[in-house]
């Protein structure tokens, strides 16, 4: 789960081209969600989580060297989850920030920083970038498009690439699959 929301995270690396200079990520209008999915013999009994993810902080240069970096603290993940009732909703949160997924005590952040950013048509760009989650480092690439002054996007990791074990119960019947798709929204000031 957590792996998806470090994505999304790193989706937020979209290049503004009016301005030249360095700006901060608007850290209220932004958004990032997580979608982790169930799978197994059993999944039908299980729940896909939504999760949303809120930037701590981040900055876009949108002059000649594009550049974005992105913050997120891991413990600032909520899920979101409508049609659990508040315990099991409260567990599922547990569970994610705790020891068996994002670990948020030994690894309070997530973090992104573009490495390339390079147009591809009209208000479209591929990021390629450093994703840190659970400690882990990767390289990821995904697109991005603008439309109304906001960047959008998605992006589908997979958390064993970030030394997360996806979740598992009743002896793998139900467990989490583990690739989770983040979609991004953000906005500079």
């Amino acid at each position: 789960m957590a792996v998806a929301l470090a994505v999304a995270f790193a989706g937020a690396a979209v290049p503004l081209v009016l301005h030249a200079e360095r700006r901060d990520l608007d850290t209220e209008k932004s958004t990032l969600t997580v979608y982790v999915y169930k799978s197994g013999l059993f999944s039908a009994l299980a729940d896909d989580h939504v999760i949303d993810a809120t930037l701590a902080a981040g900055t876009i240069d949108d002059g000649p060297r594009a550049a974005v970096s992105i913050d997120v603290r891991a413990a600032d993940l909520r899920v979101r989850d409508p049609k659990l009732s508040a315990g099991k909703r409260a567990d599922v949160q547990a569970r994610m920030v705790g020891p068996e997924v994002l670990e948020v005590e030994k690894f309070p952040s997530i973090g992104f920083e573009s490495t390339a950013i390079e147009p591809k048509g009209a208000d479209s760009w591929t990021v390629a970038g450093r994703l840190t989650i659970h400690g882990q480092t990767r390289e990821v690439t995904f697109a991005t498009t603008r439309r109304d002054g906001r960047y959008r996007g998605s992006v589908t990791v997979k958390q064993r690439d970030f030394g997360i074990t996806p979740i598992s119960i009743a002896g793998g019947t139900v467990k989490v699959k583990d690739e989770v798709k983040i979609e991004f929204d953000v906005v500079a000031r």
